[in-house]
């Protein structure tokens, strides 16, 4: 008796979950949550593609030139996203505030605290990402309709 009760609350719908996965992979998101009415569902996976990259790094240890000039390309891209304004959620990136419009900010732009420097839209509700202080928009690290990761660098102002 306790499995009916059990199954009663909670139908999964294997055809969603299949979408769910497939738009995963598709996106290359590592996590995905829909609700719908009472129902709940959370689709996640591990991001261990970034721990091979990291084994492979020391590997071509024959090659000190190449191991060199590594670093030195390595260093300009770590201090290009030191002041970068980071996602706040996971979802799909937005340069204009609408398709065929002028973007919100270009390269070089100066910008006050407060200004709209892009959108992500998460679960159908676009969310306005704010410069946190004024500058200069040093560089714009996503797309227009990337899809993007919580705390994912999206634009830089100095």
């Amino acid at each position: 008796m306790a499995e009916d009760t059990n199954s009663d609350p909670m139908r999964i719908d294997v055809e969603l979950v299949r979408q769910l996965a497939q738009m995963l992979d598709e996106t290359q998101l590592t996590e995905i949550e829909v609700e719908d009415g009472g129902r709940r569902i959370r689709i996640a996976r591990k991001a261990a593609a970034a721990a091979p990259a990291v084994h492979y790094a020391p590997a071509p240890a024959a090659a000190p030139v190449a191991l060199a000039a590594a670093p030195l390309e390595a260093a300009p891209v770590a201090a290009s996203t030191a002041n970068a304004v980071k996602s706040p959620m996971v979802g799909t990136a937005y340069l204009s505030p609408e398709p065929g419009a002028a973007s919100f900010v270009s390269v070089g732009k100066q910008v006050a605290a407060g200004d709209t420097l892009l959108i992500v839209e998460a679960m159908k509700v676009m969310n306005p990402i704010l410069a946190p202080s004024a500058g200069i928009v040093r560089a714009i690290l996503v797309e227009s309709g990337q899809p993007v990761e919580f705390d994912q660098p999206l634009v830089v102002v100095e």
